[in-house]
């Protein structure tokens, strides 16, 4: 059973930083593609940062040159570095693991992240 944890959600005042994780068990996080989205209150989930199981990296442009996405292998973790915080990435987080084979999705249960002005 695959089962994605994240942590690392707080509160913190604009210019702060801020690092999640995302656990994975059931499966081994490495082999696949990591991505972690965002959904604010009244707007879609929208991606944020991917990590492929290559270690290729992509941001959304509003995140880019503040938040790196970053994978260890031997802890079996995704995280995202979140660096000069604005209040505009006010969002629940989500881990999300694309499965290599069968493109299967799973979906972590979302973290707070909440940034004051």
């Amino acid at each position: 059973q695959v089962q994605l944890v994240e942590s690392g959600g707080g509160l913190v005042p604009a210019g702060g930083s801020l690092r999640l994780s995302c656990a994975a068990s059931g499966i081994i996080l490495g082999a696949n593609d990591m991505n972690w989205y965002r959904q604010a209150p009244g707007n879609q989930r929208e991606l944020v940062a991917a990590i492929t199981r290559g270690g290729s990296t992509h941001y959304a442009d509003s995140v880019k040159g503040r938040f790196t996405i970053s994978r260890d292998n031997a802890k079996n973790t995704v995280y995202l570095q979140m660096n000069s915080l604005k209040p505009e990435d006010t969002a629940v987080y989500y881990c999300n693991l694309i499965h290599v084979f069968s493109s299967s999705r799973y979906w972590g249960q979302g973290t707070q992240v909440t940034v004051s002005s």
